[in-house]
C-alpha cells in the first residue's frame, strides 16, 4: 500500500487545526462572557495538569491503537471545545473546553510525527523525516498568520462569535481529513506486542541505552520552554517599547514568518553541521537573545528578539529527527509524547522563576532570568554533548 498520501493529508490536517481566526481575540471574547485575568490563570493550570498527565498515556494508546484514531480524537475533541466556548457563560463550562483540549493536544502529541514518520519509512523515505516535518510545521505558520490577520477584520466588522464559528468549521475539515488517513502498518524490530504496563520500563531503558539522544531531547525541552515565553509575552515586551497594539499584527505575522526558514532549511543544515554544532549555536543565540533584550530597553532588541525567531524554526525538525531515526516505531508515538511531556515540565518549573522575576523587575527581568537558564545550559551541554553522533 502506497502510504505517501498520508503527507498531503497530514499537511492539509495541520492547516485547518492552526487556521484559527478565535485565537487573536481569544482574550477578549473569555473577558466579554465574564472570565476575569485569575479565571484564565487557573484554566491555564487545567491545561497543563491534563497535558502532563495524559502524554505518555496517550502515546502508549497511538502505538497501540493506532496513530490515526488518536488524530482524530485530537481533532473531535478541540471541535468540541470550541462548540462549548460558543456557548459558554460561566467558568466551568470555560473549564470544561479547555480540559477538552489538552486531552486533544496530549492525543495528537506523539501521534502525529509517528504516523509521519512510518509513512515514509514504508516508502524508504525516512531520511527525508526531518525535510517533511519542517514543511508541516510551515503549514502550521502560514495557516496562523492568515487566521491572525484575517480574524483580527473579522473581529473589528462583525461579533466575536463569528471568529468562533469559523474556527469550528475549520477543526471540523480537520476531522473530515484525519478519517481518510491510512494507518501505517508498524515495523518494529519485535513482533511480540508490549503490555501496556511495560511501556513505561521499556521507555526508561530506551533513554539509558541512549544517552545522546537524552542529551538533544533535553536541549528540545529546554530551548522549546524558553521559546514558549518569547510566544507567549512579546506583546508585553512591544507594549513596553511603547509601540501601538495597532501594529502587534504585523509583528505576530513577521515573528512567525522568521521562523519558516528554519523549518524549510533544517533537513539541508544537518547535511553540513554537526548536531550538536547547530544545537550549541541555537543556544547561544538564545541566551545572548534573552539577556540582551532584559538589559537593553530599546528599540534595538527587537533585532536579538528578530534573531530569537529566526533560529527556533530548526529546533523541532532537528530534535524530533534525531529521536526517531534512533528509536523503534513500536513505541514510536510513546517517546514523541515524552518528549512533549518533558518539555511541559519543564515549562513549569522554569515558569515559575519567570513568573517571580517578572513580578518583581517587570517583563525584562522574566527575560534576563531565561536568559541565564540557557547560558547555564550551554555550558552543560557544551561539556556533556561531546559523544553526541553526527
Amino acid at each position: 500500500m502506497d502510504y505517501r498520501s498520508n503527507i498531503w493529508k497530514l499537511y492539509v490536517i495541520r492547516f485547518f487545526q492552526s487556521l484559527i481566526p478565535a485565537y487573536v481575540i481569544e482574550r477578549l471574547f473569555w473577558e466579554q462572557r465574564g472570565m476575569t485575568i485569575q479565571m484564565v490563570v487557573y484554566t491555564e493550570i487545567i491545561f497543563a495538569i491534563t497535558v502532563v498527565f495524559l502524554e505518555v498515556p496517550s502515546g502508549i494508546m497511538a502505538d497501540k491503537w493506532g496513530r490515526k484514531n488518536m488524530i482524530l480524537l485530537g481533532s473531535l475533541l478541540e471541535a468540541s471545545m470550541f462548540l462549548i466556548l460558543i456557548f459558554a457563560t460561566d467558568f466551568w463550562h470555560f473549564a470544561a473546553a479547555i480540559f477538552l483540549s489538552g486531552i486533544a493536544r496530549s492525543a495528537w502529541s506523539g501521534a502525529e510525527n509517528a504516523l509521519l514518520y512510518d509513512s515514509l519509512l514504508l516508502n524508504g523515505k525516512e531520511h527525508l523525516f526531518e525535510k517533511y516535518l519542517g514543511r508541516l510545521n510551515v503549514f502550521d505558520i502560514t495557516a496562523a498568520i492568515l487566521a491572525a490577520v484575517s480574524g483580527s477584520f473579522l473581529a473589528s466588522m462583525f461579533t466575536f462569535e463569528i471568529n468562533y464559528w469559523l474556527s469550528l468549521c475549520s477543526m471540523l475539515l480537520s476531522v473530515s481529513f484525519s478519517l481518510i488517513l491510512i494507518e501505517p502498518s508498524v515495523k518494529s524490530d519485535t513482533e511480540e506486542s508490549v503490555a501496556f504496563k511495560e511501556y513505561i520500563i521499556s521507555l526508561v531503558r530506551f533513554f539509558k541505552r541512549n544517552p545522546s539522544v537524552c542529551l538533544v531531547v533535553l536541549s528540545g525541552m529546554v530551548t522549546g520552554a524558553a521559546l514558549s515565553f518569547i510566544w507567549e509575552f512579546w506583546q508585553l515586551y512591544l507594549n513596553r517599547l511603547e509601540i501601538p497594539v495597532v501594529f502587534f499584527g504585523l509583528f505576530s505575522a513577521i515573528f512567525m514568518t522568521l521562523s519558516l526558514p528554519g523549518n524549510l532549511l533544517a533537513h539541508m543544515l544537518i547535511k553540513r553541521f554537526k548536531y550538536r554544532t547547530l544545537l550549541l549555536t541555537v543556544v547561544a543565540v538564545l541566551a545572548a537573545g534573552f539577556l540582551y533584550v532584559s538589559v537593553i530597553k530599546d528599540f534595538t532588541g527587537l533585532v536579538a528578539i528578530f534573531l530569537i525567531f529566526l533560529v527556533s524554526g530548526i529546533i523541532e525538525p532537528i530534535v524530533s529527527g534525531y529521536l526517531h531515526h534512533r528509536m523503534d516505531s513500536s513505541m514510536r508515538a510513546t517517546i514523541d509524547s515524552f518528549q512533549s511531556l518533558g518539555l511541559n515540565s519543564v515549562l513549569i518549573m522554569t515558569g515559575l522563576g519567570f513568573g517571580y522575576f517578572s513580578s518583581t523587575l517587570d517583563i525584562f527581568g522574566g527575560f534576563g532570568f531565561i536568559g541565564l537558564i540557557c547560558g547555564g545550559f550551554f555550558f552543560y551541554f557544551l561539556f556533556a554533548s561531546k559523544q553526541i553522533a553526527h
